[in-house]
């Protein structure tokens, strides 16, 4: 299967990600952020986080499907700006909701599951992020890649905590969830394997035909 090649990738994959903060900043100076700006922007931080990190996963079974392998380069990037967003998200409510009021922090989070849940999910990335610069990657060895799995615990709780702000539709964060699930389980073994099984044939066949070609008829 030929491979693809994208040239200047890493541009429009920034310009992409930023877009988000970029509505925001927009929402904001022409007052655009609804009745509770502060509200407004704790939900499209956190769901700009969720969406990146699905992202993220999804390179390597998008990879595992069609052989496309320059998109496993954007896991890196994804990731950090959905921590990025992560950390935006949980700075909108400590700063902007709480004004930072530790005390009234751990009060009030103690009565409630969801944000306790965001809380984890937030701390699983935390390593990744200070841990994702190839200086650490050769520090760990191979324990870099067993730190690593901590994504899907990270996805797993992020997920959860959305869906457990849900009031009354539950279809979206449902939604989600199924998406999260089948990036989960399509890395398992077999899955992975009965995959990835149309694409090694594609790419058998068309050696085939090409071998093939290359041979003189007489």
């Amino acid at each position: 299967m030929r491979k693809l090649v994208v040239p200047g990738l890493q541009i429009p994959l920034h310009v992409a990600a930023l877009l988000p903060l970029v509505a925001i900043g927009w929402g904001f100076a022409f007052d655009q952020l609804t009745a509770n700006p502060i509200e407004e922007v704790t939900i499209r931080t956190g769901r700009a986080a969720l969406v990146l990190l699905m992202l993220s996963l999804a390179c390597t079974p998008v990879n595992m499907m069609f052989g496309v392998k320059w998109v496993l380069r954007l896991r890196r990037p994804l990731g950090l700006y959905a921590f990025f967003y992560a950390s935006l998200h949980l700075l909108t409510i400590v700063g902007l909701d709480y004004q930072f009021d530790f005390i009234f922090i751990r009060e009030d989070l103690a009565g409630k599951r969801f944000a306790l849940v965001g809380l984890a999910a937030y701390l699983s990335l935390l390593p990744l992020a200070v841990t994702s610069t190839s200086g650490w990657r050769w520090r760990l060895g191979r324990r870099w890649q067993r730190l690593h799995w901590l994504v899907y615990l990270a996805v797993l709780l992020a997920v959860t905590h959305f869906s457990l702000q849900a009031k009354a539709d539950y279809r979206v964060p449902a939604l989600y969830g199924a998406v999260v699930v089948f990036l989960l389980v399509v890395r398992l073994p077999g899955v992975r394997t009965a995959v990835g099984t149309p694409r090694r044939l594609a790419e058998r066949s068309l050696r085939n035909r090409r071998t093939a070609d290359t041979v003189p008829r007489r």
